[in-house]
């Protein structure tokens, strides 16, 4: 394990195979980068984004991709410093990101986890997660594949701008009971080595990019934060990380807590929006970024 992690460590591309094939958008020099995890990826539609910003096609792109990091955006901004030099780049941010306790392997961010070294990533993930550095080493690879072949590797969603949409809604008996023991939010751990990390990323961004929007996003209406007192505890103290660095850096902190308008139906699980809720959020979105 010691000596794929040291070959993994070498090969390791900051930018993962499902940021790297979305980056041929950039090259109509967007003025409105949409960026980080899912809940810009599936919820936020670039076309509409430039329409009601009165902009032409292409003005917005949405790079965001599935458990995305601001480490991994952050690496696409130093790779295209005159694309990002005149855009307003939103980066949408979740507990997982910053939580050293997650379990899962999906939801540690692959960046944050390079920049441990060989030794840390086993002190801190053998035994109990190995499934992490697994995911690691194989995403290493992927990635490094893709930064030598992406020249001849068309965008997937060009034609969308970079949107995903969810068109199915979870069955009832799959939505999550409470979001206080929601895996993002489990053995709750904000003072370890990955929210030093991923918040630093934030703060460089400003000094990349003409604007830094950060958005932390609503969960569905169904989750009621006054009667969940873990869920209140732990996102109240991440709300507050996350907004401290922005007073500290400079970039701007929108948190919506509901967006109206926005019901129960719209949304397809406990995080992310379905086709219906996708121009409801969008539009919420931009008004709020043109305040």
């Amino acid at each position: 394990m010691a000596g794929l992690l040291a070959v993994a460590n070498r090969v390791h591309d900051d930018i993962p195979v499902l940021l790297a094939v979305k980056l041929p958008l950039l090259s109509s020099h967007p003025e409105l980068v949409f960026g980080g995890e899912s809940r810009i990826e599936y919820q936020v539609d670039p076309r509409l984004a430039a329409q009601l910003m009165g902009k032409p096609e292409g003005a917005a792109v949405n790079i965001a991709y599935d458990a995305g990091e601001p480490l991994a955006l952050l690496a696409v901004m130093r790779r295209e410093p005159e694309v990002f030099r005149i855009a307003h780049v939103v980066v949408s941010v979740a507990p997982f990101l910053f939580n050293d306790g997650v379990r899962r392997a999906v939801f540690n961010p692959q960046d944050a986890v390079a920049r441990l070294g060989v030794f840390g990533q086993m002190t801190t993930y053998l035994p109990l997660r190995v499934g992490t550095l697994i995911r690691f080493i194989h995403e290493a690879f992927a990635a490094r594949l893709e930064s030598e072949q992406h020249a001849a590797r068309p965008v997937q969603s060009l034609a969308a701008l970079g949107l995903s949409v969810v068109d199915q809604t979870q069955p009832e008996k799959q939505w999550p009971s409470d979001i206080g023991s929601h895996p993002h939010y489990a053995r709750w751990n904000l003072a370890g080595p990955k929210a030093k990390f991923e918040i630093g990323a934030l703060c460089e961004m400003v000094k990349l990019a003409r604007t830094v929007t950060v958005v932390i996003p609503p969960w569905a209406p169904r989750y009621d934060r006054a009667r969940d007192s873990e869920w209140l505890k732990k996102d109240d103290q991440y709300v507050a990380l996350v907004t401290d660095a922005g007073r500290t850096c400079g970039f701007d902190v929108l948190n919506i807590a509901s967006v109206p308008g926005l019901e129960q139906a719209n949304y397809a699980d406990e995080m992310h929006v379905n086709t219906s809720g996708v121009p409801i959020y969008t539009s919420y979105l931009v008004s709020r970024l043109k305040r």
